[in-house]
């Protein structure tokens, strides 16, 4: 299982590395792997010499960094001048470090710049400490001895608040005493973390309740389904398929009352790319397991069962019930579930009167038990026969043309 835990600087980053290390996660500390890709001696330290001069350098022949960073740290050319030598040489370490731990480990990566660079989409989890931003600036000048304007222009040249709020499955508050931290990471470890790890090695899903209730709308549940679906391209992807990925169902419609379940949809060429081995663990590095052959309920415009074949699987993350359906890009099912969603999206009224008819069929199909589970999605289909063509109909009057994944 791989964590990525990033922070903007100030924020404790490596009290909770130290906190999880004695959990029993196995940290790769990016800034040590930074320090050690520019020692003395090092290509990187001559690369750093030839860009920016001999008097980046101590006596010694070490990196003087306060100098680096003073030139880097106000201009954001010469920062990426330096991005440019230092990066592929600690992606390489980093990888390394990767690959010998053991196949049950957490690896922690601990990285300032991962939202800042964009790679927060190779991780099952990311962790991201929070802090206000004063508080960070008050503990950069009193406990670093930073000056105020170099704390600030540090502080500025990172992701905001916001951006990396986005970027978070977990959002770690670490404004509070060292023992709050401690007991919040110990309970996230203990119900989290080590589970999904041993769900991955066990390739076992987690399943939503059997009891079904609808809640209110989530205003996270968007976010969640755009980490979701960049982590999948991003897997996938690297493995070598070309697919769309879309999030689906309920949750993706603002304002409408739903189960608290994350609905996603892969889109492939064919079923068969699906089906091989490479592909199940490119689901797997983004936190996807058991993938099984599964179908849709035809309907009358594309009667052939085979058109709605499809394979399904279901996260590992034991703290969000994700369902995944990979489905051929040109069959009826996958194009059906996108208009149903930007119909509703489209139609407040249509919305609100799916939801009043979610709740009634919730109340008289509550299930509570593995047979009585799938009560309530069989008695939706009524429903749905008279729902499904009016969203086909809207799709071909509007010219809806497959749009965007999200």
């Amino acid at each position: 299982m791989r964590i990525g835990l990033t922070g903007g600087i100030g924020s404790g980053k490596s009290t909770v590395s130290k906190v999880l290390a004695g959990l029993g996660a196995v940290i790769v500390d990016a800034d040590l792997i930074a320090r050690e890709v520019v020692e003395p001696g090092t290509p990187g330290l001559a690369a750093i010499r030839a860009e920016f001069g001999a008097e980046v350098l101590q006596p010694d022949g070490s990196l003087d960094r306060p100098a680096l960073g003073a030139v880097v740290f106000a201009d954001p050319e010469r920062r990426r001048a330096l991005e440019a030598i230092t990066h592929p040489l600690i992606g390489q370490r980093t990888q390394e470090l990767f690959a010998q731990a053991p196949t049950d480990a957490v690896v922690v990566h601990d990285m300032p710049l991962l939202v800042e660079l964009g790679q927060t989409d190779g991780y099952h989890l990311m962790l991201i400490v929070d802090v206000p931003e004063e508080v960070r600036l008050t503990r950069l000048v009193e406990q670093r001895g930073m000056a105020e304007a170099d704390a600030r222009a540090r502080i500025g040249a990172q992701a905001t608040d916001a951006q990396r709020r986005e970027a978070a499955d977990v959002l770690l508050d670490n404004s509070g005493t060292p023992e709050q931290l401690t007991e919040s990471l110990t309970s996230l470890w203990h119900n989290r973390i080590r589970p999904y790890a041993d769900n991955l090695v066990a390739d076992r899903a987690v399943r939503r309740p059997d009891a079904v209730t609808i809640t209110e709308p989530d205003p996270t549940w968007a976010a969640q389904g755009r980490r979701l679906s960049r982590r999948l391209v991003h897997q996938l992807g690297r493995a070598g398929f070309e697919v769309e990925v879309d999030h689906i169902g309920s949750t993706s419609v603002p304002g409408l009352a739903a189960k608290d379940v994350i609905d996603l949809q892969v889109r492939v060429s064919d079923l068969g790319i699906a089906e091989t081995p490479t592909f199940r663990e490119a689901l797997r590095a983004a936190g996807f397991v058991d993938l099984r052959p599964n179908q849709d309920e035809p309907k009358p415009w594309a009667p052939d069962p085979e058109q709605w074949r499809k394979l399904y699987a279901n996260g590992a993350d034991p703290a969000r019930v994700t369902h995944l359906h990979v489905r051929t890009a040109s069959g009826p099912a996958a194009q059906v579930a996108l208009q149903f969603r930007d119909w509703l999206r489209a139609h407040d009224a249509e919305r609100d009167a799916y939801a009043a008819v979610k709740r009634e069929i919730a109340r008289a199909h509550p299930g509570g038990s593995p047979e009585t589970k799938q009560d309530y999605v069989q008695a939706k289909e009524p429903w749905f026969a008279q729902a499904l063509p009016r969203a086909r109909e809207w799709a071909r009057a509007t010219g809806w043309a497959n749009p965007s994944t999200h």
